[in-house]
């Protein structure tokens, strides 16, 4: 009667080398992504303009300088048609990019890699049939080191006294 290998026997070819890789292969954390949440909220009962002034001054209030803002929906409007789209799918958007070099340093500082979080940004978003409501958007990173941590916590806070201001 033939004999019967043990599984560790059945390995054994490949020897302890192979077995410790494998075993360092299955319980190793997997790195980190790059990714971002899209985050939103409505802001009821205002309109692009206010929320606009509440945003810039929301982000003025803490030492930060906006650098950009984006007509978003202009360039839907121009390239609709060249894309077979009848017009831009919102009323009116834009998006507001702004620093703060504190936290780019320690973003950098970090991994070299999260330049690409920066600028920071946030959209104001109009859509037909809601003049009367404002969606405020942003790219939140996951919480996976100190600087993304305080980039959401400031995005957050800048929000909050966005809606907060712009009623």
């Amino acid at each position: 009667m033939p004999e019967r290998l043990s599984s560790y026997q059945t390995l054994a070819p490949f020897g302890a080398p192979f077995l410790l890789f494998l075993a360092v292969l299955l319980i190793a954390p997997m790195p980190a992504r790059a990714e971002a949440d899209i985050r939103t909220r409505v802001v009821e009962g205002t309109d692009l303009s206010r929320t606009r002034e509440a945003l810039i001054e929301s982000i003025e209030a803490e030492g930060l300088v906006v650098s950009n803002i984006v007509n978003f929906n202009e360039m839907l409007a121009r390239t609709a048609g060249d894309l077979g789209r009848r017009g831009a799918p919102f009323a009116a958007v834009e998006i507001v990019q702004f620093c703060s070099s504190v936290l780019a340093w320690q973003l950098i500082e970090e991994s070299p890699a999260q330049v690409a979080l920066c600028p920071l940004s946030i959209s104001l978003q109009l859509h037909h049939g809601r003049p009367k409501d404002v969606v405020l958007a942003w790219r939140e990173p996951q919480a996976s080191s100190a600087g993304r941590q305080k980039a959401i916590e400031l995005l957050r806070h800048l929000v909050q006294r966005t809606a907060e201001l712009a009623r």
